[in-house]
């Protein structure tokens, strides 16, 4: 039967407008959380792992990989996937493998500035910017898992840029939501120093992703993603976006707070009031400052320790006196209901059971796609 013209385009018109076409879906990205689009990542992340670990989630089918990197750092590793009409960049950071220095890379986890260097070998020191704030500060561990593979990932970006490709999502889940946060930024920085094209379009999500750095940095990355441009999913019975544990002390609060000069104060006070009060500030604010230094010795000095046997000739950084751990990003929350617990009990050894892949998937899928 022979069709005319006409009758062509409107089928067409037809095909584009209402059909599931996954090749028309995803072709610019655009602020915004789309469901669709972390659903791919949550696809591409269980590629990461056996697939033992992966679920029920899906393969991928809208982006192809095209490269895998080796292994680098403290077990980190990457996969970038392309679209299926190359024009966006998928960029996965792999989570937290059974190796010992891949939790060791979480558990080191004493801050470090948000600007400056790291000597991870004697031929390599990684000069970093995560955040334009001086009082910044970013989790060290997983700005060890940055410094190793920002020039691998630096020389694919430039590459495949060159190939036309301009528009790049970060990703991870777990330990690569904690790696993207930070890629995210130090992309950002390096887009504004003129080392990474200004017309290079980033939109990150982080999937379960713990608390990357503390408050100054939280400030800085949604500053710089103003406007829906990087998401933190989470869902609500996961315990690893609750980590590294938080500790605030009077040093973490803004210059100017009414905890600042507390002695002062109180000298205007009467002698009696002055000794009284200043006795109950102490057995305040001491207790904090105590925990804090535990916290760094432990993992801070002690976590160093172990990662020189992986890393013999890093150098020790300077620790920032903080542990005000902030989470990061535009929250999505994927809150549980009913019918979620009858699947995924909230019982039982398996402390991961609300983390994996295919609760979270499941859960996308509940909230958002119908």
């Amino acid at each position: 039967m022979l069709i005319s013209q006409p009758m062509r385009l409107l089928l067409f018109l037809y095909f584009i407008l209402f059909t599931d076409c996954d090749f028309c879906y995803g072709q610019e990205l655009k602020p915004g959380f789309d469901y669709r689009e972390y659903l791919g990542t949550l696809r591409r992340s269980a590629m990461q792992v056996d697939s033992g670990f992966r679920g029920n989630v899906p393969a991928e089918k809208d982006f192809s990989r095209v490269y895998r990197s080796p292994i680098m750092g403290l077990d980190n590793k990457y996969d970038i996937w392309l679209s299926r009409d190359k024009t966006i960049m998928a960029l996965n950071l792999r989570g937290t493998m059974s190796e010992m220095d891949s939790w060791l890379e979480n558990f080191y986890c004493a801050m470090i500035p948000a600007q400056g260097s790291l000597h991870l070998t004697d031929s390599f020191t990684f000069n970093y910017k995560f955040a334009s704030d001086p009082r910044a500060a970013v989790h060290t561990g997983w700005a060890i898992g940055i410094a190793s593979l920002a020039p691998d990932i630096m020389d694919k970006i430039l590459f495949f840029y060159s190939k036309g490709t301009k528009q790049l999502i970060v990703e991870g889940h777990s330990q690569g939501g904690a790696l993207a946060f930070l890629l995210s930024s130090y992309l950002h920085y390096e887009i504004e120093a003129g080392r990474l094209p200004k017309d290079l379009v980033i939109k990150t999500y982080c999937s379960a992703g713990p608390k990357p750095g503390n408050l100054y940095y939280a400030y800085d990355f949604e500053f710089i993603n103003k406007g829906g441009w990087a998401f933190n999913v989470v869902n609500a019975p996961d315990w690893v976006p609750e980590t590294p544990a938080t500790i605030q002390t009077i040093q973490d609060f803004n210059n100017i707070n009414p905890f600042r000069d507390v002695k002062g104060q109180l000298k205007k006070e009467r002698l009696v009031l002055r000794l009284y009060a200043g006795h109950i500030y102490k057995k305040l604010v001491r207790p904090g400052y105590k925990e804090r230094g535990r916290f760094e010795h432990y993992l801070g000095n002690k976590a160093f320790k172990q990662v020189r046997k992986f890393m013999p000739q890093m150098e020790e950084p300077e620790y920032v006196k903080s542990f005000n751990y902030m989470r990061a990003g535009i929250p999505v929350v994927l809150e549980p209901d009913s019918a979620y617990y009858n699947r995924f009990p909230d019982t039982g050894s398996n402390i991961f059971r609300h983390h994996l892949f295919t609760p979270y998937y499941y859960q996308v899928n509940r909230i958002y796609g119908r």
